[in-house]
């Protein structure tokens, strides 16, 4: 599958779309600019790979520290451990976590507006 082509298909920011399934694992490729909320995920570790753009991630872990990943660099945020992806240009993104899990964590802040709780699109569908 091409994921550029895929990321052609919808602007929905910080909107994952499904595009593999490995076990029960979920792989979703997004659009994502500006901040998204401070969350964890209590059980599950969380992958991120950068396709295009810069990507920081915040990380309460327990001293609060930035992680900056450019085009083509990994990261993976341990479970329980607070953290709040960010983009001030844009990037587009692929993340790696089980199935079913809800975007914005098992605990969070006050979502925003511009954030909306799923876990994952399937391609075609919009938010």
């Amino acid at each position: 599958m091409d994921l550029h082509a895929v990321l052609k298909t919808f602007d929905d920011l910080w909107s994952p779309r499904i595009v593999a399934r490995i076990n029960d694992y979920d792989v979703r490729v997004t659009k994502v600019a500006g901040s998204y909320v401070w969350h964890l995920h209590e059980t599950t570790d969380e992958f991120f790979l950068v396709l295009e753009g810069e990507l920081g991630i915040g990380l309460r872990d327990p001293e609060e520290r930035t992680v900056i990943l450019p085009a083509g660099s990994v990261f993976v945020v341990p479970k329980g451990v607070e953290h709040r992806p960010f983009s001030e240009d844009g990037a587009s993104i692929v993340v790696i976590e089980p199935a079913g899990i809800p975007t914005t964590g098992d605990r969070h802040e006050a979502i925003p507006d511009h954030i909306k709780t799923h876990t994952g699109l399937p391609l075609g569908e919009m938010s």
